[in-house]
C-alpha cells in the first residue's frame, strides 16, 4: 500500500454509530460553504445514521476521514469530511480508486474546485426541494389554492390538535406509521419503514423535532424535522392517515407557524426519481432545487 492509500486507511471502516455523531457533524459544518438554506439535507449525521443500511454507510477515519456508501442507483461514493480543494492529488486518486465518485457536494463546494482537475455532474433525482416557509403559512395564490382548501375542509370537519413530539409519543406515532404502510400496501421493511421507526424511537437523541397530530382525539399524523441551519429545517419524516384528507397540508402549515423557534425554510429532500414523489413535491411550489454533485477527477 502506497502512502496516500495508507493515509486514507482504506480498510472497511466502521459502521455509523451515535459515538461518531459529534465529530461528523462538526466536520460537515466546518467544510460546508452553505451557511443558510442551500445546505444539503445529507450533510447531517442524523440522516446518514438513519439511512446507514439503505446506503451501506461506513465511516473511515484517519488523516482524510470520509463516509463511504452507495447511492440509490448503486454508485459507490465517498462523502469527504476533509477539505477537498486543498487535498494532495495522490490522496484524491487513491480515494477514487475505491469509489466511483465523491458525493454529495453542493454548488458552493464544487465552486471551490479547479475545473482543470475535477469534473462534476448532477442527477435530477438527487436534488433537494427547497421552500420558503411562507408557502405553507397561508398557501396564498392560485398555485397553492388547493392546499389552502384542503386545510379548510379538514378543519371544518374535524378538531385537530398537536403535541410537540418526544419519544414518549412513539407508540402513537408508530400506529400512524403502521396505518400509512397498510394504506400504501407496503410490506415490512419497504419504503422508509426501518429508518422512520428508528427516528421515532431516537428522535430526542438525534435532534429531530416536530409534532404528533390527533384528529378527534386519535393519532392521525406526525412530522419529524431537523434544523440543519438556523431556521432551515429538513423535513425528515411526515406521515398521515389517508382517512384524514388535508392532514399533510395542515401539518406543514402548523409546523411553519407554531414551531417553538423561527422557521424560514423547509427542505423536502430528494424525489429519488419517483413520479409520485416528484409531483407531490412540485405541487408545493419549490423556490429552488438544490443540486447534489458527483465529483470525479478529469480524464483528458
Amino acid at each position: 500500500m502506497n502512502a496516500p492509500e495508507a493515509a486514507l486507511r482504506m480498510a472497511a471502516g466502521v459502521p455509523l454509530s451515535p459515538a461518531l455523531a459529534a465529530g461528523i457533524d462538526r466536520a460537515l459544518r466546518a467544510l460546508n460553504a452553505d451557511p443558510g438554506e442551500t445546505c444539503l439535507s445529507e450533510h447531517a449525521f442524523a440522516n446518514l445514521f438513519l439511512f446507514r443500511q439503505a446506503h451501506a454507510y461506513r465511516y473511515v477515519g484517519g488523516d482524510y476521514p470520509h463516509v463511504s456508501g452507495l447511492t440509490y442507483d448503486g454508485a459507490r461514493h465517498a462523502l469527504p469530511l476533509f477539505t477537498l480543494e486543498t487535498t494532495p492529488l495522490p490522496v484524491v486518486r487513491a480515494l477514487l480508486r475505491e469509489h466511483d465518485c465523491l458525493y454529495p457536494l453542493s454548488t458552493n463546494q464544487v465552486a471551490r474546485l479547479d475545473p482543470g482537475i475535477f469534473t462534476w455532474s448532477e442527477a435530477r433525482a438527487d436534488a433537494d426541494y427547497l421552500y420558503p416557509a411562507a408557502n405553507f403559512a397561508a398557501y396564498r395564490g392560485t398555485t397553492l389554492a388547493k392546499k389552502r382548501n384542503l386545510v379548510k375542509q379538514l378543519l371544518a370537519a374535524h378538531t385537530v390538535t398537536a403535541r410537540p413530539y418526544h419519544t414518549g409519543l412513539a407508540g402513537e406515532a408508530m400506529a400512524v406509521h403502521a396505518g400509512w404502510m397498510q394504506a400504501k400496501r407496503k410490506a415490512d421493511g419497504e419504503a422508509d419503514d426501518a429508518p422512520c421507526c428508528e427516528a421515532l424511537q431516537l428522535a430526542d437523541a438525534l435532534g429531530l423535532e416536530g409534532f404528533l397530530y390527533e384528529v378527534a382525539g386519535q393519532p392521525a399524523g406526525f412530522v419529524l424535522a431537523q434544523e440543519i441551519r438556523p431556521a432551515v429545517f429538513a423535513m425528515r419524516f411526515a406521515k398521515g392517515l389517508d382517512t384524514c384528507k388535508g392532514i399533510y397540508q395542515y401539518m406543514f402549515q402548523h409546523f411553519c407557524t407554531a414551531f417553538a423557534r423561527p422557521v424560514a425554510w423547509l427542505n423536502f429532500e430528494q424525489d429519488m426519481g419517483l413520479d409520485n414523489f416528484r409531483q407531490t413535491k412540485i405541487s408545493y411550489a419549490p423556490s429552488a432545487l438544490l443540486p447534489k454533485y458527483r465529483v470525479r477527477l478529469r480524464v483528458d
